[in-house]
């Protein structure tokens, strides 16, 4: 009845209201940067330059474009993560877990690597310059296009996870 009574603009308009109104109750909540460290958080163009996230779980979590510049992130979790473009640059990393996380982009620039877990990983372009790979495992990952210049890459585990580099590689997996 209501409805019926309106012009045919206050149709369209309270239409249009409604509309939106339902897609913001389907459209699930974005999370607050202060949110605490969980699986699954929504961190997505957050800033946590700096900040102590030692052994987190962050499996599964939406990091994309966020920064993480010179946080501590050691035996952190990132599998299935989406971090694509996201900023590790400086970070201390040692022992994290990117197990089928999207890095896709993202910056690791003279971050502590050592013993990272890589398998699966999407690198595709993602910046390692002058970071520290030793011992790290990237069996399975796709690195087409990430940039190694300077990195430490001393026994990794490469690729086909079978290849370890040579304690003197440095830049590129010998």
């Amino acid at each position: 009845m209501f409805f019926n009574a309106l012009s045919p603009y206050g149709r369209r308009s309270l239409a249009v209201v409604l509309a939106c109104l339902l897609l913001s109750l389907a459209w699930p909540a974005r999370a607050d940067c202060s949110d605490a460290p969980a699986p699954g958080v929504d961190w997505r163009r957050c800033y946590q330059d700096g900040r102590d996230f030692v052994g987190a779980n962050l499996s599964g979590a939406q990091l994309r474009d966020a920064s993480f510049t010179r946080a501590d992130l050691a035996k952190a979790n990132f599998a299935g993560a989406d971090a694509y473009r996201a900023k590790f640059y400086s970070a201390s990393m040692a022992g994290a877990s990117f197990t089928a996380a999207r890095v896709a982009e993202a910056d690791f620039s003279e971050a502590d690597l050592t013993g990272a877990v890589f398998a699966k990983a999407d690198l595709r372009g993602a910046k390692l310059v002058a970071s520290d790979l030793r011992g790290a495992d990237f069996t399975g990952a796709n690195l087409r296009g990430a940039d190694f210049f300077r990195a430490r890459l001393g026994g990794a585990l490469w690729t086909d996870g079978k290849t370890r580099c040579a304690d003197s590689s440095l830049g590129q997996c010998n």
